[in-house]
């Protein structure tokens, strides 16, 4: 089976992804700086999510020049991944609402969990469609960056009800630690070409 059509439907799903997102946040009522105040909070989650979904934009993007062969396995793990990531305007607003208060914080926590986890499997289920010495399986290795990462996540996840910023703080550095496009994909490829 060809690729093209799971990149083009994850494209489109992460495009809505984002749109609905700014759909959320509301237009404050007044023209002056302190009108913006109610609003920052969603405004921030809305920043950090948006990260969120140009990381996994950019690393699915990248994941699959590796693939060449889309099972059915692949096709259902992309959709498990795709469920998390549609559930980050919910968190986000949620979140941001509420001021960063103890739940949806760990709520947020437990989708960015759900979502490294599924990005996770649809690379195993890459790797088993093409192979232990396919490209992907060269490039991720173990994968202790994707690892260490879901461990972060479930680390916060309880944090989140000791305290809060803690939390935030490891939601916003496993985001910057994906920031750059995943290096050891772009070296396999490189080494191909």
């Amino acid at each position: 089976m060809n690729k093209t059509r799971l990149e083009a439907f994850s494209d489109g799903v992460l495009a809505i992804i984002i749109t609905i997102m700014v759909l959320e946040m509301k237009v404050p009522q007044g023209v002056d700086l302190e009108a913006l105040r109610p609003v920052l909070p969603v405004f921030l989650s809305y920043v950090l999510s948006f990260l969120y979904v140009g990381i996994y934009w950019n690393n699915h993007h990248h994941m699959l020049h590796t693939t060449h062969r889309v099972t059915g396995g692949v096709l259902w793990a992309n959709l498990h991944l795709l469920f998390w990531l549609s559930l980050f305007p919910f968190v986000t607003g949620w979140m941001g609402q509420n001021h960063f208060e103890s739940l949806p914080t760990a709520l947020y926590g437990v989708v960015l969990l759900m979502a490294a986890t599924a990005y996770w499997i649809l690379a195993q289920a890459i790797i088993r469609a093409e192979g232990p010495h396919s490209l992907l399986a060269r490039a991720i290795g173990r994968d202790a960056k994707g690892l260490v990462s879901i461990g972060c996540y479930a680390l916060a996840i309880p944090l989140a009800f000791l305290h809060q910023g803690v939390a935030q703080a490891v939601y916003l550095g496993v985001a910057l630690l994906w920031l750059v496009p995943d290096r050891r994909i772009v070296r396999v490829l490189d080494e191909k070409a």
